[in-house]
């Protein structure tokens, strides 16, 4: 009986020494937060896109708490919510400039031959790796859906020309369409950037062509039209190096369509005499 008692008093004692020392520890170790952290972490989406650059809403909310980032840079929240955070902490909203994914692919169904019947899994990951899913172009956007798929906001709509459609409105920048693409096709893009090359294929000339009716065949125009700079052929592809370049005179030559001037709006179809059309219209609307 008196081991017993002994061994219960021991006991006893190691409890009250680890309580005493974790309690020493909590007192001295503890990391203090902000309790403004969980009200603004309480007006956020909760969306967890990583749009801001940040890992997740939790994150994004320590930061904008310690002044390190503006309440604006996320860019899921409303005008209105960016405001109360603000106002909450008393500073400014900041933002960076709207940025939207684009597509540099206009060859849908129209526009691009098949030459094989693709029967395999619904999904451009598969079907990039089984003769491009049977698609004459490569290169070109293989019409699945997977970036749709992969979009949390309603963001992407696959259309009747095969092709996906963003909605610049609901689309937050959050990258999962570029990661979910195999052929790398999307971007994120301010929307300043009105000048938008949509193709990927490295052929020239009428090779070009052959594959796609509206595929950039590398024949200069552009870059000779546009701003000493502004425009350059690299790799049988025409790039736009000036950020927020926005002269529609640029694309007004291109014979197939690949280059095209867009306002707040996603990609036009790939029909070549429509597009010219809308580019003209613009321009002649620009100098009335």
């Amino acid at each position: 009986m008196g081991d017993f008692a002994g061994a219960v008093a021991i006991l006893a004692g190691l409890c009250l020494f680890f309580g005493v020392v974790l309690a020493l520890a909590n007192s001295k170790l503890k990391v203090w937060q902000d309790p403004r952290v969980d009200d603004v972490a309480g007006k956020l989406p909760g969306a967890n896109c990583g749009a801001c650059g940040q890992p997740g809403c939790r994150a994004f909310a320590e930061q904008v708490v310690a002044g390190k980032l503006a309440p604006g840079k996320c860019t899921v929240s409303s005008a209105g919510i960016i405001a109360d955070i603000a106002g909450l902490l008393g500073v400014e909203a900041g933002g960076d400039e709207k940025r939207v994914a684009r597509l540099a692919c206009a060859g849908g169904k129209s526009a691009v031959r098949d030459i094989a019947d693709y029967r395999g899994l619904g999904s451009c990951g598969a079907a990039a790796v089984v003769a491009a899913g049977g698609r004459a172009c490569p290169w070109g956007c293989l019409g699945l859906g997977d970036c749709a798929r992969s979009c949390n906001f309603g963001a992407i709509v696959m259309k009747s020309e095969g092709l996906p459609v963003v909605d610049v409105g609901k689309c937050v920048a959050c990258n999962d369409c570029v990661v979910a693409c195999p052929l790398g096709l999307f971007s994120l893009r301010p929307m300043s950037d009105q000048i938008l090359v949509q193709c990927s294929t490295p052929l020239a000339g009428p090779m070009a062509r052959e594959m796609c009716q509206v595929a950039c065949d590398a024949c200069g125009r552009c870059a000779l039209d546009a701003p000493a700079g502004a425009i350059e052929m690299v790799g049988g592809l025409a790039v736009v190096r000036a950020a927020g370049f926005s002269d529609v005179k640029s694309t007004l030559r291109c014979p197939t369509g690949a280059i095209q001037w867009v306002e707040a709006g996603q990609f036009a179809l790939p029909k070549r005499v429509a597009l010219r059309a809308l580019s003209l219209g613009r321009l002649h609307a620009r100098a009335g």
